[in-house]
């Protein structure tokens, strides 16, 4: 008896602490935006706030350290690919506007469907028809310019849209690595997004070292170690309800996201948000609840 009544206590709570944690990543365009104008440009926002992250989970992670190299290739894997949607996805918010890369990010019900027909051999049933037209739909709005023509218009739309692919590959690695830690698969997380901005400094423009004043310096870096302290639970915040969810209930619970992101981009940061983004928004999270009904 104590153990029913306990279960629906620990998925509300999962279920209320993935909801924090997806208005937290509808905010996380801020300190983007804010490194950003400080000087730091392109992946560099980014790289100090991982680099900040994983000095402050060192410790949390020093106890599994024999675990988490007997488990380095799956860390590897969801690593790479989950790491590489943190490192596009922050990127992309350098390089275009904030509500298109919440969108273009959110198109994950298309790659997943693809996925699914290409490698697992799933079938397109009339469900997983609408949400892909929906998604596509979206996808057309969201990048519909004055020709209204659907097509990336910057490098910012690219790696938003590139971030969704990766999102959805990582994260079926994700629920496989269930034998390690949170914060062993927090810090696989970091690092991974780390090393993918790291090697986005050769092929991206602005890869230069940020041109900070000297004597703002100690200022910048100060304010990238007080960061961890943002991105750390929002990560924690992520992960850790997804071990407790089912991933379609992760999925609807995390379009907290887009709701704060739209929002807070809409009031603070001045960027147009009219009927084309409203319609665009509207199809994309059809297109995610679609998908969770499905299952």
């Amino acid at each position: 008896m104590e153990l029913h009544q306990t279960q629906p206590v620990n998925s509300t709570r999962a279920s209320l602490v993935l909801v924090m944690g997806g208005a937290l990543w509808g905010l996380y365009w801020i300190p983007v935006r804010f490194f950003l104008d400080q000087g730091l440009t392109g992946p560099w926002p980014g790289i100090v706030m991982y680099c900040a992250a994983l000095i402050a989970l060192f410790p949390f992670v020093w106890s599994d350290r024999h675990t988490l190299v007997r488990e380095w290739r799956n860390l590897m894997l969801s690593g790479m690919f989950t790491g590489a949607a943190f490192s596009l996805y922050s990127i992309s918010l350098v390089y275009t506007d904030v509500v298109r890369s919440i969108l273009l990010f959110y198109l994950t019900p298309i790659w997943g469907t693809l996925l699914g027909v290409m490698f697992l051999g799933e079938r397109l049933n009339l469900m997983r028809l609408a949400g892909l037209f929906c998604g596509l739909g979206g996808l057309f709005v969201v990048l519909g310019g004055a020709g209204f023509v659907p097509w990336p218009q910057n490098i910012g739309d690219w790696l938003a849209l590139a971030s969704g692919v990766c999102w959805a590959l990582g994260s079926m690695g994700l629920y496989r690595v269930n034998r390690i830690s949170i914060s062993g698969q927090v810090f696989a997380f970091v690092f991974g997004a780390l090393i993918l901005s790291l090697f986005s400094l050769l092929v991206l423009p602005e890869q230069a070292l940020p041109s900070i004043a000297q004597s703002e310096a100690i200022r910048v870096l100060l304010l990238a170690l007080l960061s961890a302290f943002y991105i750390l639970p929002m990560v924690y915040m992520t992960i850790w309800p997804a071990t407790k969810l089912s991933p379609s209930r992760v999925g609807l619970l995390l379009m907290s996201e887009v709701v704060v992101g739209i929002a807070s981009a809409a009031v603070l940061s001045g960027e147009p948000f009219g009927l084309r983004e409203f319609l665009g928004a509207a199809l994309i999270v059809s297109a995610a609840v679609l998908e969770i009904v499905r299952k």
